[in-house]
């Protein structure tokens, strides 16, 4: 009796986790397309792009659109400008936005909620809402068109972001330990530098992560804040649109060359960043 009630629930087993594998696979399918296509086209002949019939492989693999998209304008400029940018955003991010969640995750004090909530509201504007007041804003203090002026600006939505996330972390990061450390004779300070910072370093990382994906892919106020001289990396590709048409193949060659950072980012950060998003998943 129990062999033949055993024998339903396995094939209920097996086919749920067979529904499940399906459902990752057509995931992973619609979320790796758009990848696929970027670098299929990139390495395409150029009048294979516009070709009316698109073909999943292509029929001669060239690298002429990545010299193309080197010639067509200054590449290492605006690279160069945005990895400035995304990195002094995460660095001033991570500082900033670990003290501010320190504080709201370990400290009670006055105006506490009303912080948690503004950083809840602040996320929820759309960026497009505040192009105009940020604007005006960088324009009066002298930062119009400048790196300095586009680092204040994304740290704006970067940072409400980092604090909230680095929240969670903290958070599920045991008082008990601390207090532990503080009876072995450890300062706060101590306590926090020992104990919590070291569990607290993968949900840095992949903080830092999102941060710095979110610094590198911005388009709207890299457009609107600063000139053609000192474009970024994402502006830098509409170069490749001009009144005789767009000219795709090189265009996804240079979208190719954009990811690369980010591909290598993720690459050398990869198991401590899977590690934070586990932490910041489990309840302490």
């Amino acid at each position: 009796m129990t062999s033949t009630s055993a024998a339903p629930a396995a094939r209920r087993r097996r086919n749920s986790k067979l529904g499940w594998n399906l459902l990752g696979l057509l995931v992973f399918i619609t979320a790796g397309f758009p990848v696929y296509w970027m670098l299929n086209t990139a390495f395409k002949p150029a009048k294979d792009a516009i070709d009316p019939n698109p073909h999943f492989f292509p029929n001669i693999f060239t690298l002429a659109n990545f010299r193309r998209a080197l010639d067509i304008a200054d590449f290492w400029g605006p690279v160069g400008r945005s990895l400035v940018v995304s990195l002094v955003v995460v660095v001033i991010g991570i500082a900033v936005g670990m003290l501010a969640a320190l504080a709201i995750s370990r400290f009670a004090f006055r105006g506490r909620k009303i912080v948690i909530v503004g950083i809840l509201a602040v996320q929820m504007v759309p960026l497009v809402a505040m192009i105009i007041p940020v604007f005006l804003l960088l324009n009066d203090l002298g930062q119009y068109d400048k790196l300095s002026g586009l680092v204040i600006t994304y740290l704006t939505f970067i940072l409400p972001f980092t604090v909230w996330t680095l929240r969670g972390f903290i958070v599920n990061i045991p008082r008990e330990l601390e207090e532990a450390a503080m009876v072995d004779g450890c300062t706060r300070t101590g306590a926090f530098i020992r104990v919590v910072f070291p569990l607290l370093a993968p949900g840095m990382v992949a903080t830092s992560v999102y941060g710095f994906i979110q610094a590198w892919n911005e388009y709207l106020y890299a457009l609107m804040l600063m000139s053609q001289q000192n474009q970024t990396a994402t502006v830098w590709l509409g170069n490749f649109s001009t009144k005789n048409g767009t000219e795709y193949a090189p265009m996804m060659a240079g979208a190719t060359m954009m990811a690369i950072p980010i591909v290598i980012l993720f690459l050398l950060v990869q198991r401590k960043m899977a590690a934070g998003l586990t932490a910041g998943a489990v309840k302490g």
